[in-house]
């Protein structure tokens, strides 16, 4: 898990519940993208305010990108 703190203390994070997050403040969850599938199958993953990664024959990839895209290019 990586976190990233900001100069004002703010971090950022792709969520998961490795660690209890609440413990150690106030948390905001925002939806950085949608994985799913089109009408052939293909897994693609619209990234919010960014680009749509994909195609991918398996979710399991199209996660795999949205992981590596949010943590080189957001956190």
């Amino acid at each position: 898990m990586t976190i990233t703190i900001e100069h004002d203390g703010t971090a950022r994070t792709i969520y998961s519940e490795t660690l209890d997050l609440e413990s150690m403040g106030t948390v905001t969850i925002a939806r950085a993208s949608h994985v799913e599938p089109n009408e052939d199958g293909q897994w693609f993953a619209q990234m919010v305010g960014g680009p749509v990664l994909g195609p991918f024959a398996k979710r399991s990839a199209a996660l795999a990108a949205e992981v590596a895209w949010l943590e080189s290019n957001v956190l």
